[in-house]
């Protein structure tokens, strides 16, 4: 069911954009809802798609990435209130039964809450940039009681990073918007390099600081 409405969402959001443009950020503000509910939606398709009709002048940047990051806020809500509500173990045993129908492991929600513990609550923001990840970070964020405000303020702040990239791609690809992923891997390599130096940086300023007060305590 779930590969159908992805083999559908095109044509879906393209018959809503014919219809009239709020149909159609309404359109996209539900796929991404659903796409935040269900894993196997890919946002990676629904944003690119939206900013290849920015491109053809049928809808507007702003509105697209508005509706974009409300349906993403507000589809993230639900597994922060699950994660508040039970705990990990019974969510893992209803994943072992259910988890394939939307496209969630057990074994995935605790490589996420380990993540979670092991960085902090900083990884609600660099979570919602990561595919696979952005779904599922909210679960540990309720089950570790993270504040309702932060949890809300680092998803929405992660979460239009996210959205805006995808739907500039989508404008820059034009109608190769479905190929978004290879854009985005030179990019994402990047990221991954710059964030790699920051953490070398500041551990070799951690480094120096400690040496210099061991000088000085001699």
């Amino acid at each position: 069911m779930a590969i159908e409405l992805v083999q559908k969402l095109p044509e879906l959001i393209g018959a809503a954009v014919a219809a009239n443009p709020i149909a159609g950020y309404g359109a996209i503000f539900g796929a991404m809802f659903l796409e935040n509910l269900f894993p196997p939606i890919p946002s990676e398709l629904i944003m690119p798609l939206g900013g290849f009709y920015v491109q053809q002048g049928q809808l507007s940047l702003v509105p697209v990435v508005l509706a974009g990051l409300g349906g993403t806020v507000l589809g993230a809500l639900p597994w922060y209130g699950v994660g508040r509500l039970v705990n990990e173990q019974r969510i893992e045993h209803w994943l072992e039964r259910h988890g394939r129908w939307i496209g969630i492991s057990p074994k995935e929600l605790h490589r996420t809450r380990t993540w979670f513990n092991r960085h902090g609550t900083a990884l609600v923001f660099w979570g919602r940039l990561v595919p696979g990840i952005r779904t599922l970070i909210s679960v540990p964020a309720g089950i570790e009681m993270m504040p309702f405000v932060p949890f809300l303020l680092w998803t929405t702040a992660g979460s239009l990073i996210w959205t805006l990239l995808l739907t500039v791609a989508g404008m820059v690809l034009g109608e190769g918007y479905s190929n978004v992923e290879l854009w985005l891997e030179p990019v994402a390599k990047v990221i991954k390099v710059l964030l790699v130096l920051a953490v070398l940086g500041f551990l070799g300023w951690l480094g120096l600081r400690t040496w210099n007060k061991r000088q000085n305590s001699h």
